[in-house]
């Protein structure tokens, strides 16, 4: 998942016209409707609070996971990038693109580059995106297509680290559980078809016709480490009684 400096018109245009229907969410939160003080301070802060970080988000991207050791539970996934430098990106991952989105986790994505520097056990939890981009499967909806093409051959040798907190595809109305690493897909005949007929309605689009217009992106060669699941070497989260911290363990 790269993506360019583009004018902050523009920005404003890939954000704000996604290309479709808006994809809504998976889950109603339980609790009661926000009250008029809560609008007010809401509003007030909207106005006079200042969100750099979020400025900073200007590409907005489609894309499917499933749960690392668990291919069949899969689900659509809408990206909001920022970029950090030009090896580091880091998204905002979220159960659909309409007000009422769920934030379903994170996701960090950097250059082939960095992705060799890493430790060879740290590389298992981390996913290519080779085959996400080759395929059409990975889409930036609502940008023209030679500006997609351009952002997708930047894309290709790229690397992912992708945790879920949400699991609303479950229909989990509350972020309960363990978080859990995602993967994406490496090959034809893994993802659920029907995911991807659904999303190409919603937003008008096909992912064969994507396919065929990034035949000339060539594929990279992976990184034997990444996708650690093709050779049946899962990681995962649990839920331990145990103190730690992230300095220990790593």
């Amino acid at each position: 998942m790269k993506y360019y400096h583009y004018p902050m018109a523009f920005c404003f245009l890939l954000l704000v016209n996604c290309g479709g229907k808006n994809t809504g969410s998976n889950v109603e939160v339980p609790g009661g409707e926000k009250d008029s003080k809560s609008k007010t301070l809401e509003s007030g802060a909207d106005l006079i609070q200042n969100k750099s970080p979020l400025k900073k988000i200007n590409t907005y991207l489609d894309g499917f996971h499933f749960y690392n050791g668990n291919m069949k539970a899969q689900m659509e996934a809408h990206h909001y990038v920022s970029q950090l430098n030009e090896d580091f990106h880091q998204a905002i991952i979220y159960d659909g693109n309409g007000e009422d989105a769920k934030i379903m986790g994170v996701e960090y994505i950097v250059s082939e580059k960095i992705f060799q520097q890493l430790p060879k056990e740290e590389k298992k939890l981390w996913h290519s995106h080779h085959y996400e981009v080759t395929s059409g499967t990975l889409v930036a909806p609502g940008i023209p297509d030679a500006v997609e093409h351009e952002l997708m051959e930047k894309l290709v040798s790229t690397y992912g680290k992708t945790i879920h907190t949400w699991h609303t595809d479950q229909e989990r109305e509350l972020p309960v559980g363990s978080p859990m690493i995602m993967m994406g897909f490496t090959k034809d005949g893994q993802i659920d078809p029907k995911l991807v007929q659904d999303r190409d309605e919603r937003f008008n689009i096909s992912t064969d016709e994507k396919r065929k217009n990034r035949a000339d992106i060539s594929t990279p060669q992976v990184d034997p480490l990444a996708n650690a699941w093709e050779r049946g070497e899962f990681r995962q989260f649990i839920i331990t009684d145990k103190l730690d911290s992230a300095k220990h363990k790593h």
